[in-house]
Parts: C-alpha cells; sequence; structure tokens
C-alpha cells in the first residue's frame, strides 16, 4: 500500500508498525460515532487506511493531504461513492473551500511550525455547528526523538493554543492497556540504548537528511527489540481507549467548537 519513501514516521509500513498503525486507528473507530450521517473531512490523512473506515458511516468523506504521493497512493487503494481524496494545504486552500459538520486532525499538529494560521484553517473548514477532533502526543509520554516532529505538548499548552481560535476546547486522553504498556517500556528501552551511544548529542550536529535517514532504520529496530520484549504479541486498535485526559495518556484528543 505504501507509495511514499519510507520515513518510519508515517504509520502504514507493515507489521513492524502494527503499534503505530492500531494507535492512529483507534482515534477513527472513536469518530465513527461522531461521524455518522455527517459531512466528514480528515485533514492530514496520509495514506487513508483511517479514512475509508469512516465511509462506511458518514454521509460523505472527503481526505486531504499535503502530500501528492499519499493522495496518488489514497486515490490507488481505496474506492468509494461518498470517499474521495485531494490534494490541499489548509493553510493556503486555494480553491478548497467546502465546509464539514466534523473536521478530523490526527497526528498532525505536532508537524506544523506556524499553528495559529493552521488551526484557523481548519475553523474555516467547520459548517455551522461543525466539529473539530484532533489528537496529538502527550509530550509527557514521549522518550524518542523524532526529527520530523516540530513540538509535542503538555494537556495545559495545547488547551491553550487551542482556546486562542476556538470558543469551545474539551480534552480526553488516548490510553493503552497492559499490553500497549508492556511495548512501550520496550521500546522506551531500546531508544534508551541507542541514544547511549552518542552521549556528546553529535547527532543534533549531523545534516537532516542523515539523521532523518538513520531515523527510519532505527524505528525498525526500536520496534522489534520492544515486540521481542514484550512477547512478539500483535497490537490493535482495540488495545487503545479514550478516556479521562491526564499524565499518563498517550495521545491529547481534542474536541473544538468555532
Amino acid at each position: 500500500m505504501a507509495s511514499e519513501k519510507f520515513t518510519g514516521e508515517r504509520p502504514g509500513w507493515g507489521k513492524d508498525f502494527d503499534y503505530d498503525e492500531s494507535r492512529h486507528l483507534a482515534a477513527y473507530i472513536y469518530a465513527r460515532e461522531l461521524a455518522k450521517g455527517k459531512r466528514v473531512l480528515d485533514a492530514g490523512c496520509g495514506e487513508g487506511f483511517g479514512t475509508v473506515t469512516l465511509a462506511d458511516v458518514a454521509a460523505s468523506v472527503v481526505g486531504v493531504d499535503y502530500s501528492e504521493d499519499a493522495i496518488a497512493s489514497c486515490r490507488k487503494s481505496w474506492s468509494k461513492p461518498n470517499l474521495r481524496f485531494e490534494r490541499v494545504n489548509l493553510t493556503e486552500p486555494g480553491d478548497f473551500s467546502e465546509t464539514f459538520d466534523l473536521v478530523l486532525n490526527f497526528q498532525v499538529l505536532e508537524h506544523i511550525e506556524d499553528e495559529l494560521p493552521f488551526l484557523e484553517g481548519l475553523k474555516k473548514r467547520l459548517a455551522p455547528g461543525g466539529r473539530l477532533m484532533l489528537t496529538t502526543p502527550n509530550i509527557l509520554k514521549s522518550f524518542s526523538e523524532n526529527p520530523y516532529h516540530v513540538r509535542e505538548y503538555t494537556v495545559a499548552e495545547l488547551e491553550s493554543l487551542l482556546g486562542k481560535v476556538f470558543s469551545k476546547v474539551e480534552l480526553e486522553g488516548m490510553h493503552g492497556n497492559a499490553k500497549v504498556t508492556a511495548f512501550d517500556a520496550g521500546r522506551e528501552k531500546a531508544v534508551k540504548r541507542i541514544l547511549r551511544l552518542d552521549p556528546l548529542g553529535i547527532r543534533n550536529l549531523l545534516p537532516s537528511g542523515l539523521v532523518n535517514f538513520a531515523f527510519a532504520k532505527l524505528s525498525v529496530l526500536v520496534r522489534r527489540q520492544a515486540k521481542s520484549s514484550a512477547g512478539e504479541s500483535e497490537i490493535r486498535p482495540e488495545d487503545f481507549s479514550p478516556g479521562a485526559v491526564d499524565d499518563e495518556a498517550l495521545d491529547l484528543i481534542a474536541f473544538c467548537e468555532a
């Protein structure tokens, strides 16, 4: 299914990334109830493996992404009469002016350099009475360095940021079960072993292309070591569940209204 260059950052790269894909899909499963009978925009749809699941319950679904490769892959992989994919940069949307009852933005905000124009772009896509559902990693549960993430947030930081754009913001958290906790413990151990090889932080002085290349290779190694230490058990979307927002939440979930 993947057509983009392998980076180790986007989910959808095969069995080594079942944790990442399942964690991502868990948010889509949670969103299905909100999507029933609605016009839905998936802003930052990636390769669309989550977007397509919404078409079974929504009136219509549009997946957008800035990546031409991702949209090409979506169009090749998924086809439903109420589903389409478009290449759109939401901060400069051009002719894309549709509005939606539900806008989803999953695991994208952490990649955005200038957050406010991006969030304003999401707000403009909300129809009257529409709602945004957004997820982003909880920085308190992040232990690895991701060169593709510009910034991660605490609960207070995310609430403050979203409050600058939206009149109503409610936060929840995505949590993992014991299987997820064991995998994360193994992943953290593997990451720390790797980082100990560079006590002087020389990696921070390397060209970004080399850092990204190393990140892609190491992302596979880390996940394989984590699986080995956690007992090789496959992680599925049902191993994640939404709940109260707290320091233990893996991802922060925000529901926003204009």
